[in-house]
């Protein structure tokens, strides 16, 4: 029944998320498609010939709209374990949830957790293991943490001397570069490396900078190759076929998601525990300053204990922002920060609130302890915006070494 029940609400997230999209999958012009890497089968099929396969995937790791697992299973490639990232293989496990070794029911494959007792593949994990491939879509946030894991898979990888083949995805948000670098002494589950909020790099591209950067634990070069992606550039207009994660369940979400992530440590809702997380801000206390209203609930698979649960929450509803501002800009918008914190009554609750988990701590995802204490102090966009240089231009300038796509 439990099973059944998972199934149902996968089918949900994905029908609302399709819904939401339109036409998934094609870039902005008449040109060819796009091709992930996972589908360019004809690439990487030889590599795996004759060789033991660990997979790291989740619900976003397919070929048209067949699991990579099962697509390579059919093909004869010996999986011989599959690694689950935070929500688990299939996606359902709630956001910060533990996830426990398995066995995926489908396939009879044996399913290890790297979002609970461990972080990364073990030397007893990779034994029997003599490639592994990784396969996860990213949205191009830097507290979006499947971009950690893949440095985590990496070091695995070199540390026990196996080939590493990243099947690469678009990135959605790859039109943006933007954000402060991450202070390394707010380092944490939620920020690894030196980078921006938004890097505007895939996967693919992430892993040659981890390499090529020395960001690896003790320096260590993983043995990777990259399966680029078809037909893409950074620009292109990406819209994903499957819901990176429970809460990212639009394509507005996903877009809207590096700008509202930052509400997340502060007293105001981003809409966890509603259908629609991340296209809406509010809190209770702002009654009467905004007409739209939402009431987060307990939600299972998704926000199971949101913010201001059961409580009426007033405030922005952007589930029709225009976006085309936002992609014109290559920004992430500030300005819905500056609104909420004029408008909420307490402002000393506003970021001094206390959650239990480090999606909860502000400076941890602004990336240093000056924003909070800027936007407290009124500072203007363009006094924040000049405090993250030379920083910000240092990273694009060394995100040109690592580029795979125009």
């Amino acid at each position: 029944m439990k099973r059944i029940k998972s199934s149902l609400f996968t089918l949900i997230l994905v029908l609302t998320f399709l819904i939401s999209c339109g036409n998934p999958v094609l870039n902005n012009s008449n040109a060819s498609p796009i091709k992930t890497g996972a589908e360019q089968t004809e690439k990487y099929l030889p590599l795996l010939k004759g060789k033991r396969v660990a997979i790291v995937a989740n619900q976003t790791s397919i070929i048209g709209k067949t699991s990579l697992v099962d697509s390579l299973k059919s093909l004869q490639v010996n999986i011989v374990k599959i690694f689950g990232p935070e929500h688990g293989f299939r996606g359902t496990a709630s956001a910060g949830a533990v996830v426990a070794d398995s066995i995926d029911a489908k396939t009879g494959i044996p399913e290890i957790s790297l979002y609970g007792k461990k972080s990364k593949p073990s030397k007893e994990d990779l034994a029997n293991v003599d490639v592994v491939i990784f396969d996860i879509q990213d949205v191009g946030a830097r507290f979006y943490t499947y971009i950690n894991l893949l440095a985590r898979v990496m070091e695995s990888c070199a540390d026990n001397q196996k080939q590493l083949i990243v099947l690469d995805r678009p990135n959605p948000n790859g039109f943006t570069v933007d954000g402060p670098i991450l202070d390394m002494k707010l380092k944490s589950g939620i920020g690894m490396f030196p980078i921006p909020i938004t890097h505007g790099m895939t996967v693919g591209e992430l892993a040659l900078l981890y390499n090529g950067e020395g960001w690896l634990t003790n320096k260590v070069k993983c043995q990777v190759t990259i399966m680029q992606v078809a037909n893409y550039s950074h620009d292109t207009e990406y819209v994903l076929p499957v819901a990176p994660s429970p809460n990212l369940n639009t394509a507005q979400s996903i877009l809207l998601y590096p700008s509202l992530c930052l509400f997340e440590g502060t007293i105001i809702s981003q809409g966890r525990g509603t259908y629609y997380p991340f296209t809406v801000l509010g809190n209770p206390d702002l009654k009467g300053k905004y007409e739209f209203s939402f009431t987060p609930v307990g939600i299972k698979g998704m926000s199971e204990t949101p913010l201001h649960q059961n409580k009426v929450c007033y405030g922005l509803d952007l589930r029709k922002y225009n976006l085309t501002e936002l992609r014109k800009s290559g920004k992430i918008n500030l300005n819905w920060l500056f609104e909420m914190y004029q408008a909420y009554p307490s402002k000393e609750k506003f970021f001094d609130f206390k959650q239990s988990n480090q999606m909860g701590n502000f400076d941890k995802l602004a990336g240093n302890s000056l924003l909070k204490e800027q936007i407290r102090a009124g500072k203007s966009e363009k006094e924040i915006r000049d405090s993250w240089e030379p920083g910000l231009s240092d990273f694009k300038m060394l995100r040109k070494k690592y580029l795979l796509y125009p």
